[in-house]
Formats: structure tokens, sequence, C-alpha cells
């Protein structure tokens, strides 16, 4: 299974506005008819539990979606570009790869996050029109959708996981109370990723999660570490499983718990039930009694099982679920088809700023990059147009005190332009 991937996502551009007018018999004069663009396509991920991984990100790394539509003449708005709808599996964290910020968590089937947001699309000669200029020649362009890089992180998201020592035995117990088929051997680390399966209770079923095998230190990197305990924070239930035929199992049991709660308080706060293997090996049978007064003080369920051989795995199955029940209960989930809206409040101060770059200026600020980038300069009635809007807008006035001269190179996104003083 493939826990991790980065990739490019890229929004749909905005379609571009016409510069049309009416050509009707009997009409020599019409006025401007130039449709809107269409709506550029969102990028969209939906948790989806049919899918396995991030695989199907390892080879295709950039996913764009559809642009939208030119308007059209007589009015006709561009056909809105179709969002593109990526299926990721429950569990998945998303950042932006240059910022680390943390977009959103797809925790729950069916639930939706909007990470890259197609462009406006342009307006047509129509919306330009005024009682000094009854025939504009002026359109915008369609405004660029985002594009923005990903980091996709899963985080296994199962009822119950299987935690404790390497060859404790998760793998064999898994493996006996539901059909997963995980590789077990006699050597530390044969579950290198995680192991689902699905254990039913009857007509109900429950995600069993056999995980990597903790050591000491995983906390901070050792073994497999990090990579284990971010999939042990998404479980609902542990079943610490410990192996009662080593010298000091006692000894273990607190290993894990320091290693979970060191990780995060949360985590070592989950609710547990306590499995001693192996009771079937005589070094463990002998010391039952002792067990079972260890158990006493460890203020959570235990029980005494054998995996390999079958034996009270029926009991530990049922205890577990009638702990979900509880849960689940208690802790109500996110809904199926709850949408991750993206926050981010805009910081307060000026809508723009200018900086000297190299062998010119600067514009940064959404509004008049926005406006020169769909705008546009293709004509000396648009040039004209821009110059005005950004004048209301004190760019202008921003520009000359900043030192602006004549044939200055001046940036607006990816629009560049040699300023020229009216």
């Amino acid at each position: 299974m493939i826990d991790a991937a980065h990739i490019q996502v890229r929004a749909g551009d905005g379609g571009h506005g016409l510069i049309g007018f009416r050509r009707e018999k009997f009409v020599p004069r019409g006025g401007p008819d130039g449709g809107d663009g269409g709506r550029g396509g969102n990028v969209i991920l939906v948790a989806n539990r049919g899918v396995n991984g991030l695989g199907q990100f390892r080879f295709k790394k950039l996913h764009a979606a559809e642009r939208g539509g030119n308007g059209g003449a007589d009015n006709k708005h561009g056909k809105n570009g179709g969002d593109l709808e990526l299926l990721v599996p429950p569990g998945t964290i998303v950042k932006n790869a240059e910022t680390g910020e943390l977009l959103g968590e797809l925790v729950e089937e069916g639930m939706r996050l909007r990470v890259a947001s197609g462009g406006k699309g342009g307006r047509g000669n129509v919306h330009f029109k005024t009682p000094s200029n009854q025939a504009p020649h002026i359109s915008e362009t369609g405004q660029g959708g985002e594009e923005v890089a990903l980091d996709l992180e899963l985080k296994l998201i199962s009822d119950v996981g299987l935690v404790g020592l390497p060859n404790a035995g998760k793998s064999t117990l898994i493996s006996a109370v539901s059909r997963a088929q995980p590789k077990i051997a006699d050597y530390p680390f044969t579950t290198l990723e995680p192991v689902l399966g699905v254990v039913e209770v009857g007509y109900d079923s429950y995600v069993m999660a056999d995980l990597p095998g903790l050591i000491e230190g995983a906390h901070t990197g050792h073994g497999l570490g990090i990579e284990f305990l971010r999939h042990v924070d998404r479980t609902r239930l542990l079943i610490h499983v410990v192996d009662a035929s080593q010298p000091d199992p006692a000894h273990d049991i607190a290993v894990i718990d320091n290693e979970l709660s060191s990780y995060a308080e949360s985590l070592g706060q989950r609710p547990q039930i306590i499995a001693f293997n192996k009771m079937d090996v005589p070094e463990a049978a002998e010391r039952e009694e002792e067990f079972r007064e260890l158990a006493k003080g460890l203020d959570r369920p235990c029980l005494f099982i054998s995996a390999a051989g079958r034996q009270n795995t029926k009991d530990l199955v049922k205890v577990a679920f009638e702990m979900l029940e509880r849960i689940r209960e208690e802790e109500p989930l996110p809904q199926p088809g709850d949408e991750v809206e993206i926050l981010r409040p805009r910081p307060r101060g000026p809508r723009f700023t200018i900086d000297h770059e190299g062998d010119g200026w600067r514009v940064t600020g959404d509004q008049p990059v926005v406006l020169v980038e769909m705008l546009g300069l293709q004509s000396d009635e648009s040039r004209a147009e821009t110059i005005r809007r950004l004048a209301r807008m004190g760019v202008v006035s921003a520009l000359r005190r900043a030192g602006v001269k004549e044939g200055d190179r001046v940036r607006f996104g990816k629009v560049e332009l040699r300023w020229e003083d009216e």
C-alpha cells in the first residue's frame, strides 16, 4: 500500500469573453453582444473506500481540470469547465507542498475537499458599454485556474488497531479472526505496511488493522517509528498484543504504553484491550496466575488467548465489538458527504504591494493582478481601460510615488507592460 504521494493539480482556466456586435438585417449599427466565458473546472479530492492506498498517483503527477469555454455571439455564455474529481482513500491528509499548510483531512467516505479553484470566465464586451462608448472593443480574457503542489499522506483509518512489540503475534491474530493474509515469520518487522482485515460479528463487522511492530524509542523515529504511529492515531480502539512467553510481559506493556503517550497524549488515552497471546506455550501457561494478578492492575480489559491455536479469539472479537459500539455512540463521526471548506483569512493591510524587481517593478495583490491578467492589453482601448481601473485602485499613484519612470517594466502576475506616463 502506498501511503504518501506528491502531485501537482491545476484547475481549469476561465474561458475568454467575446468582442462581438449584433449583425441583423436592417440594423446597421447593432450594439455589443459578446458573451462571457465559462468558469474553469475545480480540482476536488473525494474520499472513497474503494481506493486502496495512493498508488494511483505514483506515475501520473499532473492532474488538470477542464478549462471554460469561450463566450459566443448573441450574449451566449461559454460552457463551464467540468470539475476534476480525484479519488483518495479515507484517512488522506492534504498539505500544500510549498508552504506545508494543512489544507484538510478526508476522514470519512464521501468527504470532499476542493484543492484548486477554477478561474472566472472573462466578460464579453457587452459589459463595457457606456453612454460615451456604445461600441466597446474590450473584453476580458479568462482568469487562470489555481495550480498547487500537494503532499498527500494516508493515515490509515480502521476500527481496531493491533499494537505490540515485534513478534507478539499480531499478524497471526488478524489471520485468525479475519480473511486477511499478512506475511508471518519469526523475525522483527515482518509487517512493514498496514494490513486490513474485516472481522465479522454475527451480521455486523468491523475493520481491524495489523500494524507494524513498535520498538522502544519509536516516537523519536527508531525502527518504523513515526511511520507506524501516524497509522495508530486513526484507530478507534487498540488491541495491545503481548507475547506472554517472554520473560517480562509487564515491561513490554509499559514500553508500548510509553511510546503511545509520548507520540500523543490522546493516543495514550485511547481505549485499549490487552491480549496476552501465546498462552498455549508452556512458558506462558505455567505463569497464567501471575498474569491474571498483573491484569488486575492494568485498568483495562485483559484476555488470555492463543492466536495460533484459535483459543479465546472469538471472545476477544466480541469484547472489541462491544467496546466499539460504546465508542461510536459516545463520539459521533463526521457524516459522509460533508465538504471540507478551505478558509484562509486574508491578512489585514494594503490591498497591493509594489516592489523593485531587477530591471523593473512588481505589483502584487489579487485585485490589480487579476484585473491586468483578465482585461488584457491587446488594444489601445483595453489598455486605457486597464489604466483607468488601476488608477481607481490607487495603483497608478503608488507606482509614481515608488519612482516608476517612462519605459520601465511593470509586472502584474504573468503580464508585463512598459510604463507610459499619460
